[in-house]
C-alpha cells in the first residue's frame, strides 16, 4: 500500500479497480489502492512513485534468476520473430523439443516424459488426471482416491484446489469431497507438548498409512505432497518424512506425486529437490515458477517411464491421454525456459544459492528472539517468520492484521513482503548476496519491532 501516491499512481490504481485480483474480497472490489510495480532489476522492484524495494517473495516464489535478464528478453524476442506459436497436437517445434530433453536429463529417476502445461495449477491437474487415466488403462476404475495434506497448496483449478489444504481458502468454494482426502499438517511446531520430533514424524507417516488402509489400497490412486509446504507458510516436515511416505506409497501401490512447483529450480539448492534433498524418486513431478523465473507462464508434469510401460503392457490398443492445452510447449515460453537454464549454468546459480543459504537461515533465525515471533522456518532460500501477539490466546485475524501492518512499514523502508496468514514469507531471487540478505532481514526486523511498538 502506498502513501501520498502521485497523480500518475492514483490514476493507475483507479484503472486497477477493473482488475479482479486473485483472492480478492469481492465485497470490497475496487476499494484497494495497491502498490503499483513499475520496474524490476536484480532482486529489486521499483513502484510507480520511484520507491525501490527488495522483492522479498521473489514475485510469487518464481523470479529465481532475478529481474532484467537481457538473455531471456533477447531469446524471447528472437523466438517471437521466428515462430510465435505452433499447435502441439500435430507438430512440434525446436524450443519445446530441446527444453523437454534438457529437463528430462535434469529430472530424478526415470522421469523422462515431459508434459508441458500453462503453470503450476494445470501441471498438478494434469498429474491427477494422468493418475486416473493410468488406473483406467490398467483396468482399475475404482482406484481414484487422492490423499493430500492440511496446509498444502496445489493450485486453483477445480481438481488441484480440491487437493489443497489451506482451510480458510476453501470457504464458500466448492471442492471435490468424495475422492479427495486431507491428512493432518506435518508441521513439527504444532506437535503436542512433550512429543519428540521423531515421534511426531512417526505419527504423521502413520496418518498416511492409516488413511490408505481406511480407504483401501485398491481405491487410492495417489498421494500428492510438496517437499516443503510453501504457501502453507514454509512448513518443513520432520527429517525422513518425505522418504518414508514414498516408501508407503510403493508398499501399497499408490502413485507418489511430488509437487515441486516452488521447490524446483534452485529454491532448495538443486534443480529438483525430491532426489537431491529428500532422497525420493517420485512417479510424477510437477513444476512451474522457476522454470522460466516468472518471465513467461510455463509449467511441466514429469511422468515416469515405468507408468508408460505399464500402460503399454496392459494391452495393445491405443490409449490416448486426452488432455492438453492450446499453449502446451508454447515456443516463446520454451525459449524463455531454455535461456533461464542457460543462466543457471553460466552464473553457477545452484552453487551460489547453496553458498548463501546458511547466512539466510542464520539471519532469519535471529528474529526468533523478538517477542512477536513465535516460529521461524527456513529451507534453502525459503523462509517463513510466523507471528503471534499472544500465543496463550490465539487469534488468527488479529495476527494477520498485525502482519499486514508489518508489510506496510517494510514497504516504506524498502522491502516488499508476502504475508500468508500470520507468516511473513521470504523467497528472494537466488542471485541475492549476503549483504542484500542482511539488508532484507534488517528491514523486516525493524518492521516487526515498529509494528509491535505501535500497539
Amino acid at each position: 500500500m502506498t502513501n501520498n501516491a502521485s497523480e500518475h499512481t492514483q490514476s493507475l490504481q483507479c484503472k486497477d479497480r477493473h482488475f479482479l485480483h486473485p483472492w480478492e474480497d469481492v465485497t470490497a472490489t475496487g476499494t484497494a489502492a495497491r502498490t503499483v510495480i513499475a520496474k524490476g532489476d536484480g532482486i529489486y522492484i521499483t513502484d510507480s512513485d520511484g520507491k525501490r524495494m527488495i522483492d522479498g517473495p521473489g514475485g510469487m516464489w518464481c523470479v529465481n534468476v532475478g529481474y532484467g535478464r537481457e538473455e531471456i528478453v533477447a531469446a524471447v524476442a528472437a523466438q517471437m520473430r521466428d515462430l510465435s506459436y505452433f499447435s502441439p497436437w500435430s507438430v512440434t517445434a525446436a524450443p519445446a523439443a530441446i527444453l523437454a530433453e534438457r529437463l528430462a536429463a535434469l529430472a530424478p529417476g526415470d522421469l523422462n516424459n515431459v508434459f508441458f502445461t500453462t503453470g503450476g495449477s494445470t501441471a498438478v491437474d494434469s498429474a491427477l488426471r494422468f493418475a486416473f487415466f493410468y488406473n483406467n488403462c490398467l483396468g482399475r476404475p475404482e482406484k481414484k482416491h487422492v490423499i493430500a495434506r492440511v496446509g498444502a497448496y496445489h493450485g486453483s483449478t477445480y481438481l488441484s484446489a480440491s487437493c489443497s489444504g489451506k482451510m480458510l481458502e476453501k470457504a464458500n468454494m466448492d471442492m471435490i469431497e468424495d475422492r479427495v482426502h486431507l491428512i493432518p499438517n506435518p508441521n513439527p511446531s504444532r506437535r503436542p507438548a512433550g512429543m519428540s520430533v521423531e515421534d511426531f514424524c512417526d505419527a504423521k507417516v502413520a496418518d498416511l498409512e492409516n488413511k490408505i488402509l481406511e480407504l483401501g489400497p485398491d481405491k487410492v490412486a495417489a498421494f500428492i505432497a510438496e517437499p516443503v509446504l510453501a504457501s502453507g507458510g514454509v512448513i518443513i516436515p520432520p527429517k525422513g518424512y518425505f522418504e518414508r511416505c514414498h516408501a508407503l506409497c510403493r508398499k501399497y501401490d499408490v502413485l507418489f506425486i511430488a509437487d515441486e512447483v516452488v521447490t524446483a529450480f534452485g529454491r532448495l539448492g538443486s534443480y529438483f529437490a525430491s532426489k537431491d534433498v529428500f532422497g525420493v524418486e517420485p512417479d510424477m513431478l510437477t513444476t512451474a515458477k522457476g522454470l522460466t523465473s516468472g518471465y513467461l507462464p510455463l509449467g511441466a508434469l514429469f511422468i515416469s517411464d515405468r507408468l508408460l510401460a505399464e500402460i503399454k503392457a496392459a494391452g495393445n490398443s491405443a490409449k490416448p491421454f486426452f488432455s492438453g492445452f492450446t499453449y502446451s510447449g508454447h515456443p516463446v515460453a520454451a525459449a524463455a525456459g531454455l535461456a533461464n537454464l542457460d543462466i543457471f549454468e553460466s552464473d553457477g546459480l545452484l552453487d551460489h544459492a547453496r553458498s548463501v543459504a546458511p547466512h539466510f537461515r542464520k539471519r532469519l533465525q535471529e528474529l526468533a528472539d523478538l517477542p512477536v515471533v513465535c516460529d521461524v522456518r527456513v529451507a534453502g532460500l525459503m523462509g517463513g517468520v510466523e507471528c503471534s501477539l499472544d500465543t496463550d490466546q490465539p487469534n488468527e485475524e488479529r495476527d494477520m492484521n498485525f502482519l499486514l501492518k508489518v508489510d506496510r512499514i517494510c514497504q516504506q523502508n524498502g522491502l516488499l513482503l508476502r504475508p500468508i496468514y500470520a507468516t511473513a514469507v521470504m523467497s528472494p531471487p537466488l542471485t541475492i548476496s549476503k549483504a542484500q540478505i542482511d539488508e532484507m532481514v534488517d528491514i523486516l526486523k525493524h518492521g516487526l519491532q515498529a509494528a509491535a511498538a505501535d500497539l
